[in-house]
């Protein structure tokens, strides 16, 4: 049963019309207190409310009837309603435990969307995690951490529930957001990769929305847009904490319209896509420092995925060193190698702080300058860039993120003697993402 609260007849009329439609049971509730006696004595599967009531204009009401439903049924996802006007209040919301949040005047195929990934979300929740056929598409390791990922992963998977994807560059962002994909029901459909850190505010409309002809100076032939290329299918935004504050604007008007417009012709076009995000940055923080917008993160964030950095499950680094000397020796045709306990004990206990990156890195340039035969400590010591002086370990005491991120570029630029390419690959980020950096801090 779906439980409609709202003190507008008309609304609690037409939402009942359009869940039945979908074969729903529904209830509805023209009050708070009306809506907590069915919540006490009834097991709602979902909740539709509305954050404000006649008697309480400022959303208080709303606010605590979502904190009464989630005292006594704190496993039932609640949507919450509101309008365009009142997005702080649904943030407010959000925090208080809320699933989801519609603006009126909504979007019937968008709303029972959302509806429909709030309960399989919930329906999911007590099913046992990798089954025999989860694709883990490469994702090498069995680390406790690793695996409470997959296991989300997989729960979640076959949802459209948009996900946001944090941890550290190299741990395997990409990864995680493929195996999203691939074990999803859009797995037959495009799977399109999009760099934002890559793309300036004054392409971004034309990069993911796509143009006309004409549309604008060097608009020659019209371009299909990154959204429209991955419709039906998977939508992968890495790097979406670089987004400007007015691409932010664009972004989230997608996700809650699920509507487009192209440069160059006025009318909105419709798009079936889910969205996976990633970044490195602390997107909470950007918020609070107004650099990030509330409702975007909100947005973007319903489903938080972490990756743990390699060094917080050293247990991995042994098999993903034996996975890298094999695929690389088979990929150059060479002879297999040795890795001997020594080699891997030792590289189990280096701070990696390029993460995976960083390790795959090191060992097919060991076995490229070493070629065949066993490889030992001594040989990955020579090539492993924790041993030098000039790669310590910043120290982060007392330091804003700001002069962090400064001091990590620089160790990055020395480290690999000015390799503007190496430098970027090191660090995560793609090289106008590393040039924007450097100009914004006034690095040379």
């Amino acid at each position: 049963m779906i439980l409609v609260i709202d003190d507008n007849e008309a609304v609690r009329t037409g939402l009942s019309f359009m869940l039945k439609r979908a074969k729903y049971d529904v209830e509805t509730a023209a009050s708070s207190s009306e809506a907590i006696d069915i919540v006490r004595k009834e097991e709602p599967q979902l909740i539709l409310m509305d954050m404000n009531y006649s008697l309480s204009t400022d959303g208080e009401e709303g606010l605590y009837l979502l904190q009464q439903v989630k005292i006594f049924r704190p496993e039932v996802p609640v949507i919450l309603m509101t309008a365009w006007g009142s997005i702080e209040l649904a943030v407010k919301g959000m925090r208080l435990g809320a699933f989801d949040f519609v603006t009126k005047p909504w979007n019937n195929a968008a709303l029972m969307q959302r509806i429909e990934t709030a309960l399989q979300l919930t329906a999911k929740k007590s099913e046992q995690p990798h089954n025999a056929t989860f694709d883990r598409c490469g994702i090498v390791g069995n680390s406790a951490p690793l695996c409470d990922v997959l296991a989300t992963v997989e729960r979640v998977a076959k949802t459209n529930a948009t996900v946001l994807i944090t941890g550290e560059s190299g741990t395997g962002k990409e990864l995680i957001a493929e195996a999203l994909h691939r074990n999803s029901l859009r797995c037959g459909k495009p799977f399109v990769k999009v760099n934002l850190g890559g793309v300036s505010q004054s392409l971004f409309e034309s990069e993911m929305f796509g143009h006309k002809r004409g549309a604008f100076t060097d608009a020659l032939t019209d371009r299909v847009g990154r959204f429209e290329l991955a419709d039906g299918g998977t939508i992968f935004l890495d790097e979406v904490g670089e987004l400007s504050l007015g691409s932010q604007v664009k972004l989230l008007r997608v996700l809650q319209e699920q509507t487009f417009e192209v440069l160059g012709d006025s009318k909105p076009r419709k798009v079936d896509v889910r969205v996976v995000c990633a970044t490195n940055r602390d997107l909470w923080r950007m918020v609070r420092e107004g650099t990030f917008r509330e409702d975007l993160f909100y947005r973007i964030n319903l489903i938080p995925l972490h990756l743990p950095p390699l060094r917080e499950r050293r247990e991995d680094i042994a098999p993903l060193v034996k996975h890298f000397a094999k695929q690389y020796t088979e990929e150059n045709s060479l002879l297999p190698v040795t890795l001997s306990a020594d080699a891997l004990d030792y590289l189990s206990r280096q701070p990696f702080r390029g993460n995976i990156r960083e390790l795959k890195n090191l060992v097919e340039r060991t076995i490229l300058i070493n070629g065949n035969g066993i490889l030992g400590e001594a040989e990955f010591e020579k090539q492993c860039p924790a041993t030098h002086d000039d790669c310590r370990e910043v120290s982060t005491a007392g330091l804003t993120l700001d002069e962090i991120e400064i001091a990590t570029i620089k160790q990055a630029i020395e480290r690999y003697s000015g390799n503007m390419s190496q430098v970027a690959t090191s660090l995560g980020i793609s090289r106008q993402a590393l040039y924007r950096r450097m100009e914004k801090y006034g690095l040379k």
